[in-house]
């Protein structure tokens, strides 16, 4: 089931506006979320932002770092392969020759594991684990008989904030950032049975309380929030489902968050149009497409479309595309510089040229 009916609320719109409205359908960001690069590849992805971003139109670059830097306020955290202050400047210094805003990303609340694997966080603070009950799988498998996809932190611990806030602040501080994305997709563990601090809990308040402490921590030194918008959709009642979408109610906080909270709107297997949902709610939105290149395209003219339909009010709040990588920046680099040779069609390589394509026109 498509997400039709928020779509219609926008289209209906447009008698507002008409005369100036095919002169206003461009948008002001196109960006690419990316995990930071390895060590030895920092001098290789500098030159591929420099001689293929920019070249391509991208002006936002939101860099996926989590515990892989060289953190002074918690060194305990530093995981495997992590940057130095020194390659991190480094990549601040290309981003601000090509007038690329950079936005550093730790996922914060869920992705606290992965598969078989802790993350830093709750390997060296167990006791911030919101399941702790719930053991990680030798072989990992899903679906499973613990509904275990990734652990996410208690939000409601009394010493986490502090933690997680700090690496914040000294994450924003190296990359001279004016704004921070804190993940906060696929939250399938929150006010779980098994927290003594969270159990009987309504999720959507939750989940609202946790992503404004977050907003009203870097909204206090002028930054912005930016967050995945999966577990804001009702997956259910739109037939949107599981993953790009939420079944254990946290979709209410959508009434809930601070509305400058900026929403990056992913949907890779189908160009479902949420995006007027979000902006309906008096949210700014950006659509983030992944590996099929005909889905993004599609997404890419939908998001014209919105623009140029929309009320005064309502345009501005279409910021753009963002394409979204999960591979490592150097598969990615190596696949995007060959992609026109490789047989496989959906591949983010692909993806990002047929949408940086539709971008420029």
């Amino acid at each position: 089931m498509r997400f039709f009916t928020y779509a219609m609320l926008l289209l209906t719109t447009h008698f507002y506006s008409i005369n100036v409205l095919h002169s206003q359908s461009d948008y002001a960001l196109k960006g690419m979320c990316i995990a930071a690069p390895m060590p030895e590849n920092v001098d290789h992805f500098t030159n591929f932002i420099d001689q293929d971003l920019a070249g391509a139109g991208v002006n936002t670059l939101i860099l996926r770092i989590d515990y892989r830097y060289e953190y002074q306020s918690h060194p305990e955290l530093i995981a495997d392969q992590a940057l130095s202050k020194a390659e991190i400047k480094q990549l601040v210094r290309i981003c601000q020759k090509n007038n690329i805003r950079l936005i550093p990303q730790i996922n914060l609340l869920g992705h606290q594991s992965w598969h078989s694997t802790l993350g830093k966080l709750l390997e060296v603070y167990p006791e911030f684990d919101e399941t702790p009950k719930i053991e990680l799988p030798e072989y990992y498998e899903w679906p499973n008989k613990d509904g275990l996809y990734c652990k996410s932190y208690c939000p409601l611990h009394p010493d986490v904030h502090e933690v997680v806030f700090d690496l914040v602040d000294e994450i924003m501080e190296v990359f001279e950032a004016d704004a921070f994305h804190a993940g906060l997709d696929e939250v399938f563990y929150i006010g779980h049975q098994d927290c003594p601090r969270c159990q009987g809990r309504d999720p959507a308040q939750l989940f609202a309380d946790e992503v404004n402490r977050i907003f009203h921590h870097l909204n206090d030194k002028g930054s912005e929030l930016w967050m995945w918008g999966d577990r804001l959709i009702d997956g259910r009642t739109t037939g949107i489902g599981l993953w790009e979408g939420s079944y254990n109610n946290t979709h209410r906080a959508i009434d809930l968050i601070n509305k400058d909270v900026v929403i990056c709107d992913w949907h890779y297997e189908r160009a479902d149009a949420t995006a007027v949902l979000f902006t309906s709610k008096g949210f700014r939105v950006a659509t983030c497409p992944w590996r099929k290149p005909d889905v993004a395209v599609r997404q890419e003219k939908m998001m014209r479309t919105f623009i140029e339909e929309a009320t005064p009010t309502m345009k501005d709040r279409y910021l753009g595309m963002i394409q979204t990588v999960w591979t490592s920046a150097a598969r990615f680099m190596e696949e995007y510089r060959t992609s026109e040779k490789i047989e496989e069609k959906n591949t983010s390589g692909n993806c990002f040229r047929a949408l940086s394509r539709a971008w420029v026109k």
